[in-house]
């Protein structure tokens, strides 16, 4: 009996033992799952500090400004109640004591002169920053951008329609390289010259020059709207109504229509194609008015650009149809499709009418302004034209007599 006690205690101890055997392999299977988790956590957090530090270091070698891909710029939705409060004498003309590495040169470099390629100029123009928040006080400006043969004949009327909104504006001239502006340095044109080149009359060079004039307008960063001028524009309302008129707008003032006629499709050029077919061809007026956004895709354009200047040779003209084509093709929610430069073609030729001291009458310059029809934002008005052209120089002083009781001159 004794030795059939100790078989039975025997077997019962290995029962036991051999029930334990099956929790310690679970244990350790758990275990070591417990501290593979571990593992790779703690890999994955040493990697991702490990990148974190190394993507910061590369950042920080970085310029503030990149080159534009979509801009995130966009015309304010309504202009300054009254002037405002910020240091803005300056801008009359060239200043001395500019710091070519100060944060002042970046956003707005008061020295129109540099030795910047048009390459280098474009490149540079086509940046913008990835903050919306301005670090400054920004004031929508418009930039007035005269694309000059010389002398601007008309300058007192431009001098008087001008005077008192020196915080709402900027003055650009592209004249000939040889030629400089005899004005006094109390004049908003003084030193306002850019660096130019040659410029002809139907070639590439002309449209060369008036991306020139926008490469150097979009230096400030302040300047939100963009209008070429020539040296026998003149502004048709006063100051406050232009800026409000082209601040308050949300599109860009860039004729372009399909021109069926010789003069029009008959100007297009097959090699064109694919990138711009005869479908895309637009013509317009020369003299345009561009919002910011609107003028920094245009700077940033090379494919187009390229195109126009192998094959729109005369009698194509680049300066009548690039702009309206691109802003046709790519950005037709954005423009109004019209001028803002009232213009005389009725008289046929190449050229528009100019007209003179005996045309300058109450009359005719109130059909200017108040002749026509046409939508602004969303609304029929007869407020379509804000500047007008050709006039000679003899019609100055006619336009000076005229200027506070017809042109209404703040």
């Amino acid at each position: 009996m004794k030795e059939r006690g100790n078989a039975v205690a025997e077997e019962t101890w290995l029962v036991g033992i051999r029930s334990q055997i099956p929790c310690k392999r679970e244990c350790y299977v758990k275990v070591m799952k417990i501290l593979t988790y571990l593992i790779l956590v703690g890999t994955g957090i040493v990697l991702g500090v490990v990148a974190s530090f190394n993507m910061t270091r590369y950042l920080n070698t970085r310029p503030v400004f990149y080159p534009l891909r979509e801009t995130l710029l966009s015309p304010p939705k309504s202009p300054p109640k009254s002037s405002p409060s910020v240091a803005c004498s300056s801008d009359l003309g060239f200043d001395s004591r500019e710091d070519p590495a100060g944060f002042e040169h970046w956003i707005r470099p008061l020295n129109l002169t540099h030795n910047m390629t048009d390459e280098e100029l474009f490149w540079r123009a086509s940046m913008v920053p990835r903050r919306i928040k301005y670090p400054f006080e920004r004031v929508p400006k418009i930039a007035f951008m005269f694309l000059s043969r010389g002398a601007l004949p008309l300058l007192p009327l431009w001098e008087r329609f001008l005077r008192g909104h020196e915080c709402l504006y900027s003055i650009y001239v592209h004249a000939p390289p040889s030629f400089k502006l005899n004005v006094s340095k109390s004049s908003p044109f003084y030193s306002r010259e850019i660096p130019s080149q040659v410029v002809q009359w139907g070639h590439t060079n002309m449209c060369d020059a008036e991306k020139r004039l926008l490469a150097n307008a979009l230096r400030d960063f302040s300047n939100e709207r963009f209008i070429l001028l020539s040296e026998t524009c003149i502004p048709v309302f006063n100051f406050s109504t232009v800026y409000n008129y082209l601040i308050k707008s949300e599109h860009s003032f860039v004729q372009s229509f399909d021109d069926p006629g010789r003069d029009g499709r008959g100007r297009y050029r097959r090699k064109m194609a694919p990138q711009v077919t005869l479908r895309q061809w637009r013509k317009g007026s020369q003299w345009f008015e561009l919002h910011r956004k609107l003028a920094i895709n245009i700077i940033s354009d090379t494919k187009y650009y390229e195109i126009f200047k192998a094959f729109c040779t005369p009698s194509c003209y680049v300066d009548e149809h690039y702009l309206p084509t691109i802003l046709n093709i790519h950005f037709g929610s954005l423009n109004s499709n019209r001028s803002i430069t009232w213009v005389d073609w009725s008289r046929g030729g190449s050229h528009p009418a100019t007209f003179g001291n005996k045309d300058i009458t109450e009359v005719f310059m109130r059909r200017i302004r108040y002749g026509y029809k046409c939508t602004y934002k969303g609304q029929t008005t007869s407020l379509c034209f804000l500047f007008a052209r050709k006039f000679a120089p003899s019609a100055l002083n006619r336009l000076l007599n005229i200027s506070s009781t017809v042109l209404e001159f703040d």
